[in-house]
């Protein structure tokens, strides 16, 4: 457990140290046992099956997920009570990640283990419960999500979907489409929400077989192939009264705290399949020889590892960052509390600014690897006889899953706000101080005899860069600045690169001890690489908030605070790089 349990948000206006923050390298043999039945099961299972999945052999996505059940990888988040094993966040996070080695089948798998299966855990009644987590949890149903409707995206509130009481009052009558469901093609249950009378946003739990209730033909999508995506299409679905989900009118609580959890899950996807497909561009660069040399010799392909190295060692440093965070507050909550699950999605409502850092960094992480990749391949990542081109295909969907990346970015700064206003975060007060120490020369000077100091200085200075400009934003446009989406979007930038290179920092700071010097070298490396670039990212943004909201002698002052705030110093980067790229052509893979 940490040392200290932080509110979402305040790593913004606060210190954590590396006792504060769980890491990979804390795993358990539990855990470590997890990890290794699903990276079994991706290896033995779904692989050697894939190009058969990819052209969706019928029946085949079905058989994977019930031995994913019988592995036991479907009941992590269930409650022992109903036959599941109700493991911690961290260890949930493990098997997204290492299923996100299997490509479209780890979309199947998310939305089954996930969305699909949540909202029953979370809101279902005991009867429910008993009648559906079994079936469930075991494999032997497939489960879905249905929100999207076709005019309804982004808006999830604004569906048409409704349910009327049947006259007898035995039933709701569903109408309405749904649309992209995943897992639709095979699902036998689906948590489908429509407005009763029109006016009350609420959840249902569908089964396939209901009268009024049509799967749509198979979408034709860009990527992902192997995963199944239908319209749901209800016609008057009979639905049982008791298969109700959760209250009338409050489905919005179902839909979106279900959402915060599909965040950080799918940024543990995205991370799980990052690794495998750096891997296959390094192997790829150390086998092809131009100029009579193989290309991993060459500095261009090396700094593009390094790079690559550095993003995903910092991608996995967020996603068990915020698990632990989540798993640290839900241990304050007893299981006998009244209306556990009340309780257990607060708390993981708490970090829902966290949950959307987790789902743009990672996913917009991955999507750097790929295009990497391809380009690692040179021609060949272009054509289908190499997986570069399905890796570069199959990514795209995660920047618009679980909330598009803009969504997400509007959130974090909103959300912020919101709690600052409310008096749960100082932020006034720090911008405030921050203000003040923008006028204030600085006589400070870092120790290079204290590991990662440069690091620490600068995290410091980047947290007064954000104060600086959120502040400025809020004292100019006032309750408005909801509205102002370009001025959200740049302050999402700097508040994502923030934890980002924190979680890098803390993961470093707290594993070193336990390393090789060898190994304690990479890791230095890999922060330096990754700072570099995250710093250079938050002074982009920061000076785009300056111009949103300063002119004049105001904006001079404000870009002179940014200059002086995201000041790094990055002596040895090319050093860095080098060491960092060497790693992982020597190791032929992604080398941390």
């Amino acid at each position: 457990m940490a040392a200290r349990i932080f509110k979402g948000a305040e790593f913004l206006v606060t210190e954590a140290g590396k006792d504060d923050v769980f890491i990979p390298e804390d795993f358990t043999e539990e855990q470590r046992s997890i990890s290794d039945t699903a990276d079994k099961f991706v290896r033995e299972e779904v692989l050697p099956v894939y190009d058969r999945l990819e052209h969706q052999e019928p029946g085949l996505a079905m058989k994977l997920m019930t031995k994913a059940g019988e592995a036991g990888l479907l009941m992590i988040d269930a409650p022992q009570e109903f036959g599941g094993l109700e493991l911690d966040k961290v260890t949930s996070v493990i098997s997204a990640d290492r299923m996100g080695a299997a490509g479209a089948f780890s979309v199947s798998y998310s939305a089954h283990s996930g969305i699909g299966t949540l909202p029953l855990v979370y809101y279902g009644t005991k009867a429910q419960k008993e009648k559906y987590l079994p079936k469930i949890i075991s494999g032997e149903w497939g489960a879905a999500y249905c929100l999207t409707e076709p005019g309804a995206g982004s808006d999830a509130m604004g569906g048409t979907a409704h349910a009327t009481l049947s006259p007898d009052g035995k039933h709701y009558l569903l109408e309405g489409t749904k649309q992209f469901i995943t897992n639709g093609g095979f699902a036998t249950l689906f948590t489908v929400f429509a407005k009763i009378d029109r006016k009350h946003f609420t959840a249902f739990l569908v089964e396939r077989g209901y009268e009024g209730v049509t799967i749509g033909p198979e979408e034709k999508k860009l990527g992902i192939k192997g995963s199944s995506t239908t319209t749901v299409i209800l016609e008057n679905a009979k639905v049982p009264v008791e298969n109700l989900l959760g209250e009338i009118g409050k489905g919005h609580k179902i839909a979106f705290n279900v959402l915060n959890v599909g965040r950080f899950k799918l940024g543990a996807a995205v991370t799980g399949a990052a690794r495998p497909a750096l891997g296959v561009g390094i192997a790829y660069t150390n086998t092809r020889k131009q100029f009579g040399v193989p290309i991993s010799s060459f500095g261009a392909m090396r700094q593009m590892m390094a790079d690559r190295s550095a993003d995903l060692y910092a991608s996995e440093a967020i996603i068990y960052r915020i698990a632990g965070m989540i798993d640290d507050r839900l241990a304050t909550i007893p299981r006998e509390t009244p209306n556990y699950y009340e309780a257990y999605q607060a708390a993981i409502e708490e970090y829902s600014i966290e949950c959307a850092i987790t789902k743009v960094f990672c996913s917009e992480m991955l999507a750097d690897v790929v295009d990497d990749v391809v380009q690692m391949h040179g021609g060949y990542g272009f054509t289908q006889e190499y997986p570069a081109e399905r890796f570069y295909r199959d990514e795209r969907i995660n920047r618009i899953f679980e909330g598009t990346n803009e969504i997400n970015r509007l959130l974090i700064p909103g959300t912020i706000l919101r709690r600052a206003m409310k008096g749960e975060l100082p932020l006034t007060k720090e911008a405030m101080k921050a203000m003040e120490a923008m006028m204030t020369p600085s006589l400070d000077e870092t120790d290079p005899s204290v590991p990662f100091a440069a690091e620490k200085a600068t995290l410091a200075n980047l947290k007064k860069a954000f104060l600086v400009v959120s502040g400025a934003a809020v004292q100019k446009f006032q309750d408005r600045i909801k509205d102002e989406q370009e001025v959200l979007l740049a302050l999402a930038d700097v508040a994502i690169q923030i934890f980002a290179i924190e979680s890098a920092l803390l993961r470093a700071e707290k594993s070193s001890p336990r390393l090789s010097e060898e190994r304690r070298a990479l890791v230095a490396a890999a922060v330096k690489i990754f700072t570099f670039a995250a710093v250079e990212k938050v002074a982009t943004a920061a000076r785009r908030t300056v111009f949103f909201v300063a002119d004049g002698d105001m904006a001079t002052m404000m870009l002179g605070g940014v200059r002086r705030f995201t000041k790094y110093d990055a002596s040895g980067l090319l050093e860095a790089k080098k060491l960092l790229g060497a790693a992982a052509v020597a190791a032929d893979k992604y080398p941390l």
